[in-house]
């Protein structure tokens, strides 16, 4: 299931392929300009928030940084959401960590960079060679070929750059589950080269920022846990996990049990424990009964739980008091 802010459908900007292969890595966008990441790991595992609305359906945005200890927003600047000031407000000092919304497994025609790019880099919307077919259920936007080389470079140089550059300490990924697809899937087939080009994308995130956090969202089967990458070990590029829907609106054993893996390899990214966050759909932020059954069952298997309206809304905050 995706996530993305619903309220950002508005006019689409203006709009030659690469020939598969690995990115080139060199001085980007934004490179002279990054601020240093807060280093690895979560120092504290919640409460935690994910909010896709602009900071002024947040306010106070005091409250929100006085409340949630990790926060999960979408900063990219061509939305316009966030300034830098009210990012820092979020960060309280260092006692909070703000991460950001990326979107890796497919590209949403109201982002900038599906249209235009910089000089040297190639648009969503003019990668042919990258498109994997509309994204079932969201037509807004086109399943991407993680392993196509002009795609990760356009995130590698352009997208992630530009999230580091407004201040946030890390990334929220979000559609990495193509790689489990398979190639006979009609939503988004995803191939070897394909599947391994997402690992190694995420090795070469890794790589760019090393002190800054990565949170990869769903994809937490085999593919993930357990292959490796030019770098290492997959699962040790991460600063956690967070899946949606583990208990409600229903149940998704098969969701728990992978956590509960991921729980078991006792990762230690910065010497911090590993964090795993999951967000439940419970209809309403007044859905008091469910929100306190969904967080009692999150902590009694370690998880940091945040209960939210429902998928693809998240335009307001839940206070819960739990």
């Amino acid at each position: 299931m995706n996530k993305r802010p619903s309220w950002l459908l508005f006019a689409i900007l203006s709009a030659g392929a690469l020939a598969p292969g690995k990115p080139v890595l060199g001085n980007n966008e934004g490179s002279a300009a990054d601020p240093k990441g807060p280093g690895r790991g979560f120092p504290a595992a919640g409460p935690w928030v994910s909010f896709y609305g602009a900071a002024d359906k947040a306010e106070p945005i005091e409250k929100v940084a006085a409340t949630f200890r990790v926060i999960n927003i979408d900063a990219d600047p061509g939305v316009g959401a966030w300034t830098q000031d009210q990012i820092a407000v979020l960060k309280a000092r260092g006692r909070n960590r703000v991460i950001s919304y990326m979107n890796v497994g497919s590209c949403e025609r109201f982002r900038e960079y599906h249209d235009k790019a910089p000089a040297g880099l190639i648009p969503c919307k003019d990668n042919i060679r990258a498109h994997r077919g509309k994204y079932d259920g969201y037509p807004d936007e086109t399943w991407m070929d993680l392993g196509n080389a002009a795609y990760q470079k356009l995130v590698l140089e352009h997208v992630a750059p530009r999230l580091v550059a407004q201040g946030v300490d890390g990334f929220y990924l979000d559609n990495m589950e193509i790689v489990e697809h398979g190639e006979k899937t009609a939503n988004g087939p995803c191939g070897d080269r394909c599947r391994q080009g997402g690992l190694e994308l995420v090795a070469l995130l890794r790589r760019k920022f090393p002190d800054h956090l990565i949170v990869m969202q769903n994809a937490t089967n085999d593919i993930t846990q357990l292959n490796k990458t030019e770098h290492g070990s997959f699962p040790e590029l991460l600063d956690g996990v967070a899946h949606e829907s583990v208990f409600y609106p229903s149940p998704d054993g098969e969701a728990l049990e992978q956590l509960k893996a991921w729980h078991g390899m006792k990762l230690t990214p910065g010497g911090k424990p590993f964090w795993i966050g999951v967000e439940d759909y419970v209809g309403s932020c007044t859905a008091v009964a469910k929100a306190k059954r969904a967080y009692a069952l999150n902590r009694k298997h370690g998880f940091s739980p945040y209960a939210s309206d429902a998928s693809a809304g998240q335009q307001r905050i839940c206070f819960w008091k739990l």
